[in-house]
C-alpha cells in the first residue's frame, strides 16, 4: 500500500492560487527513487493513482499537483478550465518548478525523474529548456502522449484565440475552439462521448466513461481562451530546435506512447518530437509506441505492461 498524503503549494499566477498536490510514497521504507507527474489537459493528477500506487508500491515516491484551473487548484467548481494569468504556459510551467523544488528539498539525494502526460508532456518538454540552468540531479523525463504540431496551425490558432480574447476576454469558453482544435487525426473517433467504445482517450471504456461522467465535476471542464493558449504557447515553444538544444543534453528521455494516439498523429507526430531531439545531441534517448492504443495509455487495458515499462526504465536510470 502507498502513504498518500495532499498539501499545498502557491502558483504564481494572479491570484496566488493555493495548488493542491498529492504525494504516493512507499509505506514504510525510504523510496529509491522520486517521480514528478504533470497531468494533461481538462483532468488532475487523482486520475493517476492507480499509476502512482502502483510505482510507490514498487518503491518509487510520486508527487503530482492539479494545474491551476484543474481538479482542486480553484476557488470554485465555476472556475476549473479558467486560469488567471497572463501567460498560461510560462505559469504552469513555473508551478512545475515550484513542485520541483519542494521535491527536492524532501529528497535532495536520490534519484529524480519527472514525467508529462499529453498537456503535460509539451509543458515538460518546455520545462526542460527554460528551466535547464536551474535543473540539478535530474536522472530521466518521460514525455507520454505527446506529438508535433505544425507550425502554420499554431499560428493560426493563436490568432484565433487571440482575436476572441480581444473581444471575448481571455475567460471565455469557445465550442468552436474546441471543435476546431480537434482535426483530422481525430475525425475516425467518437467525440460526442455516445460511443465510449470509439473514444481517441483509449480502448478502456470503462475510464472513458469515468472521466466523460457529468457527475465527475473535476474532469472534462470546458476550456476557457486561456486554457487553449497553454497549449498553443506550449508547442510552438517545443517546435524550436534553438529551445530544444537549450535543455541539458545528457538528461535521458523516454518517449512513449500508443501508435493509434491521434495526439501524436498516430506515432508521426511522436516520432517527429524523438527525432527532433536525436538532431538536438541528447545523448540517451528512448522511443517506445505501444501497438493498437491510444491517447492514456496509463489508462490503457494494457497499462500494467505500459507500467512495468516505465518503471524498468526508470530503474535503469537510477544513479546518483
Amino acid at each position: 500500500m502507498a502513504e498518500i498524503t495532499e498539501y499545498t503549494l502557491t502558483s504564481c499566477d494572479d491570484r496566488k492560487t493555493p495548488i493542491h498536490c498529492v504525494k504516493w510514497a512507499p509505506s514504510g521504507v525510504s523510496p529509491l527513487a522520486v517521480l514528478q507527474l504533470t497531468h494533461g489537459m481538462q483532468e488532475h493528477i487523482e486520475r493517476y493513482s492507480e499509476f502512482a500506487e502502483y510505482l510507490a508500491q514498487h518503491g518509487i515516491a510520486v508527487f503530482g499537483h492539479d494545474h491551476i484551473g484543474h481538479g482542486d487548484s480553484v476557488n470554485s467548481e465555476d472556475e476549473r478550465g479558467i486560469l488567471h494569468t497572463t501567460s498560461p504556459a510560462k505559469t504552469l510551467v513555473e508551478d512545475m518548478f515550484t513542485q520541483y523544488r519542494h521535491i527536492k528539498s524532501l529528497y535532495p539525494d536520490i534519484p529524480y525523474f519527472i514525467l508529462g502526460h499529453s498537456m503535460g508532456s509539451y509543458l515538460l518538454r518546455q520545462f526542460l529548456s527554460a528551466k535547464s540552468s536551474s535543473l540539478t540531479g535530474v536522472n530521466g523525463a518521460l514525455i507520454v502522449g505527446t506529438g508535433t504540431e505544425p507550425d502554420p496551425a499554431i499560428l493560426a490558432g493563436t490568432t484565433l484565440c487571440s482575436l476572441i480574447v480581444l473581444f471575448k476576454g481571455r475567460d471565455y469558453r469557445s465550442v468552436f475552439v474546441k471543435n476546431h482544435l480537434f482535426g483530422r487525426n481525430y475525425r475516425q473517433f467518437d467525440l460526442t462521448g455516445t460511443v465510449p467504445e470509439n473514444s481517441w482517450l483509449s480502448k478502456n471504456v470503462e475510464n472513458v466513461k469515468a472521466f466523460l461522467d457529468p457527475s465527475n465535476k473535476k474532469d472534462c471542464c470546458e476550456y476557457s481562451m486561456n486554457g487553449y493558449l497553454i497549449l498553443l504557447e506550449s508547442t510552438w515553444y517545443d517546435n524550436r530546435m534553438g529551445n530544444i538544444r537549450r535543455m541539458n543534453l545528457d538528461i535521458p528521455i523516454l518517449f512513449a506512447s500508443g501508435d493509434q494516439d491521434p495526439v501524436g498523429a498516430m506515432s508521426k507526430g511522436v516520432r517527429k518530437a524523438y527525432d527532433k531531439f536525436r538532431r538536438a545531441g541528447v545523448k540517451d534517448l528512448t522511443l517506445k509506441l505501444y501497438p493498437g492504443d491510444r491517447h492514456e495509455i496509463l489508462n490503457e487495458l494494457d497499462r500494467y505492461t505500459v507500467y512495468e515499462d516505465l518503471y524498468a526504465w526508470i530503474t535503469s536510470h537510477c544513479r546518483t
